[in-house]
């Protein structure tokens, strides 16, 4: 099984010039093509002019059509993987497939190749130096909103999957969770129709109030800021006396050095300063 390979081949997200090199190569050589749906790689295979054979996997035989992969790679057939459009394995399926490959001693080859949430998060303007990829979230309002507290205080650009008829929802909710943060949305990435929408999340719920969701839409939006998170803390301790807040330190586990300390840098007091007001804390 030493030249046994399972290829893992991005596709496409629009524009079929996306296509490389690497990929055309893998896919007229392959001698199986596992795909998300046949019909939609069947039109890519007919304009490569592909010949191999296609098995389908999809999110719902994934795990039981991966004993079917293994007994071709077993027969030393080289399996192309793909999805629909982009990397197979984000928010695609494809994981248990790769999983299963590398745990039977299969060697993976992974393409690079287009990607719809990078292509987005580039093209949004927030910060790119760090993120977090989400992808779509839970259908159930209640769910998808304990899914966004989750996030919502990583200072990382947050990156959204959502469909068009569930978009007014999904920024309604996520304004009432994130609060009005910059975002940006993406839609028709590399086909004829591409385009950014950049803004707050009010003013952006305020243009789709008449304007109608069309295509799936990658939603980049910007992290907690150290200026809300600023705020946030401001707002935590209105109320809260400089010896209650030391107190509320210590029964967590700090030292009184160490509480004052932090109390004297949460408040931008000196602190001896602090000190001089606990001095009776023991």
């Amino acid at each position: 099984m030493a030249d046994t390979k399972l290829i893992v081949v991005p596709t496409p997200i629009g524009n079929l010039s996306d296509i490389t090199d690497r990929v055309r190569e893998a896919l007229l050589s392959a001698d199986l093509i596992a795909c998300e749906d046949t019909r939609t790689t069947g039109r890519l295979l007919k304009h490569l002019g592909a010949k191999a054979p296609t098995i389908s996997y999809h999110m719902h035989n994934e795990k039981a059509r991966c004993a079917d992969i293994l007994e071709a790679l077993d027969q030393g057939r080289t399996v192309a993987l793909v999805s629909d459009a982009g990397m197979p394995g984000v928010s695609d399926p494809g994981q248990v497939v790769i999983e299963a490959a590398i745990g039977h001693g299969v060697e993976v080859v992974v393409l690079p190749g287009p990607s719809a949430f990078v292509t987005a998060l580039v093209g949004s303007g927030l910060p790119t130096d760090r993120f977090t990829f989400v992808g779509f979230l839970e259908k159930n309002r209640t769910r998808r909103k304990k899914q966004l507290e989750e996030v919502k205080d990583r200072p990382d650009t947050l990156i959204f999957y959502e469909a068009p008829h569930r978009l007014r929802e999904f920024l309604e909710t996520l304004r009432e969770v994130l609060g009005d943060r910059r975002v940006s949305l993406a839609r028709e990435l590399t086909k004829l129709h591409e385009e950014y929408e950049r803004g707050t999340l009010s003013e952006l719920i305020e243009r789709y109030e008449t304007k109608e969701p069309r295509g799936e839409y990658v939603i980049i939006a910007e992290g907690r800021t150290p200026e809300e998170a600023r705020a946030e803390a401001e707002a935590s301790l209105e109320g809260l006396s400089i010896e209650d807040h030391v107190r509320q330190l210590m029964e967590e586990g700090l030292s009184k050095m160490d509480a004052v300390k932090r109390v004297a840098k949460e408040r931008g007091l000196k602190k001896n300063e602090v000190y001089m007001k606990v001095t009776e804390i023991d």
